[in-house]
């Protein structure tokens, strides 16, 4: 695909994902993503990638400040919502479970782990692509928003299943029926965000991070266990535990299981391929 609004690129075993209309501070568009949804299926295809950072081009002063506000005008001159993608649009995630068959819910039915590395503002569908993210970490002092009470608009691409479940009822109630500003700082006291540093440091912060609590996790553990996190959302305590159990017998049966208890034994970190 010939990109024009999304940076695909590679550091180590990471995928990176950059959101890049900086002229328009990383606006979303409907080009913006099929191509975001296109760099997904790449990384999840390529056996060389176990991690996916997503962050917005830092040229654009943002992460993505939202819809872009000239396509919100064509919204209001044809009457209803346009999405701008095609039918062939990539489906990265789609067809593992009917609950994760929708825009940014096919996060849940990745392989890999996603990381958002939020270099700036993040506002409206900006803020649920970060919010669909596995981990979390903003640069100091950036501004989220879910802005669509402010535009007359419901909550936007499922943040009203998702935010309660990362922050609480009462926390998500206070950002959703506001639609108020709120800093990276407020978002790392209620839970949203996993760490806040510095925006020149953020992106190797990020890296740094993912090599060293990802790095000595195997492959077909990350992969097993945001299954179940993901589907666990959506079943009983029971259906859980049974799933887990199956699970056991599989992993057991595998070289990685293996390979971390010999590590274990030898007292020393483990080397999966």
């Amino acid at each position: 695909m010939d990109l024009k609004t999304v940076l695909y690129d590679h550091v180590g075993s990471t995928a990176v994902i950059s959101l890049s209309r900086p002229d328009r501070h990383n606006a979303w568009t409907g080009r913006m993503h099929t191509e975001y949804r296109w760099a997904l299926q790449q990384a999840e295809n390529d056996p060389d990638v176990k991690v996916i950072m997503m962050t917005g081009d830092p040229d654009g002063g943002a992460f993505c400040v939202g819809a872009d506000s000239q396509a919100l005008l064509g919204h209001v001159a044809k009457g209803g919502y346009i999405p701008g993608t095609d039918d062939d649009i990539p489906m990265p995630g789609f067809g593992v479970s009917p609950d994760f068959d929708a825009d940014f819910a096919f996060h849940f039915g990745l392989t890999k782990p996603v990381v958002a590395a939020i270099n700036g503002a993040a506002a409206g569908v900006g803020l649920a692509l970060a919010c669909f993210a596995d981990i979390r970490f903003a640069a100091a002092g950036s501004k989220l928003t879910a802005v669509h009470g402010k535009l007359g608009l419901p909550v936007e691409f499922g943040l009203s299943w998702l935010l309660p479940r990362l922050i609480g009822l009462g926390r998500a109630n206070d950002l959703l029926l506001t639609s108020r500003v709120f800093t990276a700082e407020e978002a790392l006291e209620m839970g949203l965000v996993n760490g806040v540093v510095p925006a020149r440091d953020l992106v190797a912060h990020v890296h740094v991070w993912i090599n060293e609590f990802l790095g000595p996790v195997a492959r077909s553990s990350l992969a097993a266990t945001r299954r179940q996190v993901y589907s666990d959302l959506h079943g009983g305590a029971a259906d859980s535990v049974h799933e887990a159990r199956r699970l056991l017998d599989v992993h057991m049966a595998g070289p990685e299981f293996a390979l971390g208890v010999a590590a274990l034994n030898e007292k020393r970190p483990p080397e999966f391929p």
